[in-house]
């Protein structure tokens, strides 16, 4: 019998890194993707990495809403197809890509009428407020493509396709490091294998890389979509399928969607507060330590981008169990995915600790830069295990639709214990103290979703019907 069980819980994990493992990859080349871009930008000086770094926080919270609003269908596609419904998820599908395309261009109209104030507000020296504008109302533009592109993948994902938005996501990457080295530099010659090549470019700089990232967006978006819509084994558009009917407004679906994204999407909204009250924390401690804090977010990406892999796992696992009426093979796929997470985010937190001079020596050429942001980096490796924790955790709630509390956890750590202490550290310890209550908070956040997941009153949480 133990052998039994043993072997069972073996089969259990390697369908978690099975279904993990595109998503890791994806995520570790969209990681890979802004290493290029930040040391592509940082090439140009402390000014234009400062430029991007002041609008990061901003950018998180438009992209967090493009999540959220995909999510509000995404796990009710998975709790469909778990109980072998495809008919409706489909139908789930054709409300997604119309009410999320709309919400992308709501976000365009909001992002385009605050990019010209936006770094002011947040505090950015003279020098840079005028490419981070340029920046953010190139990135805003890219917004509707944005949210389908995140729509339509995580449509695939909870069908348990991981591997197509993976390569995908990995194409998308490909293709902005073309778009930027043509848009960012002007034209140049290279030495390749002891030949001159020359390479046409547009010289548009920071502006560049916007532009370089919104291409890519658009391409991908198209190429998402049509491999959910015509494509995908469960989701896939039949012809004739309720025609143009399948897409007018569905109220059960697109109420359902409100309950699970609402409070997502509320969130992200608070926690962007904070991170741009971060910012303007760090804002005042001067460019240097503007530039170096925006590279060691670039750079501390790395370390995370397995969880979020994971986590995409365990919300499909989760959702589909739950749909299919077997809640505790969910708690234990979420368990296991938890595990998986920690110790994946361990490994990479200590080769985090290792590497971060090197990181850095990549990223920008100004030492004063590489040597605050190494110090800070390995500050924040110490959370990487807790850190995986809420990450994966976090997937694995919302596959059950468990969104609103999930949310109050994160918004009280990040409030009661990252802005408070940073408040208090940084005016002594500068940008090494507004870390180390990153790192504190982190930890505690872990500790608060440990303990959600091991309860279990999430698994009642059904919600689809």
């Amino acid at each position: 019998m133990r052998c039994e069980k043993r072997k069972e819980m073996l089969q259990q994990l390697q369908k978690v890194i099975q279904l993990s493992m595109p998503a890791v990859m994806a995520q570790v080349s969209a990681v890979a993707m802004q290493y290029i871009d930040a040391a592509m930008v940082g090439s140009l000086g402390a000014d234009a990495t400062a430029a991007i770094g002041l609008v990061s926080s901003t950018t998180w919270l438009f992209g967090g809403l493009c999540i959220a609003a995909a999510t509000g269908f995404s796990v009710q596609a998975a709790q469909l197809i778990g109980g072998n419904r495809d008919g409706e998820a489909k139908q789930v599908l054709r409300q997604a890509v119309c009410a999320t395309f709309l919400f992308g261009m709501m976000l365009l109209a909001v992002g385009l009428s605050i990019s010209q104030g936006l770094p002011v507000w947040l505090g950015g020296e003279a020098s840079v407020c005028a490419e981070a504008s340029r920046y953010f109302r190139i990135y805003a533009c890219a917004l509707p493509a944005a949210q389908l592109r995140q729509t339509a993948g995580s449509m695939l994902q909870c069908s348990g396709d991981m591997k197509v938005p993976g390569r995908l996501n990995m194409m998308m990457c490909a293709l902005d490091v073309v778009f930027n080295s043509l848009l960012i530099f002007p034209s140049r010659q290279v030495v390749l294998f002891d030949h001159k090549v020359w390479i046409a470019g547009a010289g548009l700089g920071v502006a560049g890389a916007a532009l370089g990232t919104a291409l890519s967006e658009v391409i991908t978006a198209a190429c998402m979509l049509y491999a959910v819509l015509f494509r995908s084994v469960h989701l896939r558009l039949e012809r004739g399928n309720q025609g143009l009917r399948g897409f007018r407004p569905d109220a059960k679906r697109l109420h359902t969607a409100l309950r699970l994204a609402v409070p997502m999407g509320m969130e992200h909204v608070i926690l962007c507060g904070a991170q741009i009250a971060g910012t303007r924390i760090v804002a005042p401690l001067g460019t240097v330590a503007v530039a170096a804090n925006s590279l060691a977010v670039t750079a501390e990406s790395l370390c995370y981008m397995p969880g979020s892999g994971i986590s995409a796992a365990a919300t499909t696992l989760v959702g589909q169990n739950i749909g299919a009426g077997k809640p505790q093979l969910a708690k234990r796929y979420a368990g296991l995915s938890v595990a998986l997470g920690a110790m994946v985010m361990a490994c990479t937190g200590g080769l985090m600790f290792l590497c971060a001079p090197f990181m850095f020596a990549m990223l920008t050429p100004d030492p004063a830069i590489r040597a605050l942001g190494a110090r800070v980096l390995r500050i924040e490796a110490f959370a990487e295990p807790l850190f995986a924790v809420s990450i994966v955790a976090q997937g694995a709630l919302r596959g059950a639709g468990d969104t609103l509390v999930p949310s109050l956890m994160n918004l009280a750590s990040m409030w009661g214990v990252r802005i408070t202490a940073s408040v208090l550290l940084a005016p002594r310890f500068g940008l090494v103290g507004v870390w180390t209550a990153m790192c504190t908070e982190l930890c505690v956040r872990g500790v608060l979703f440990l303990i959600r997941l091991l309860r279990g009153k999430w698994l009642d949480r059904q919600i689809v019907v």
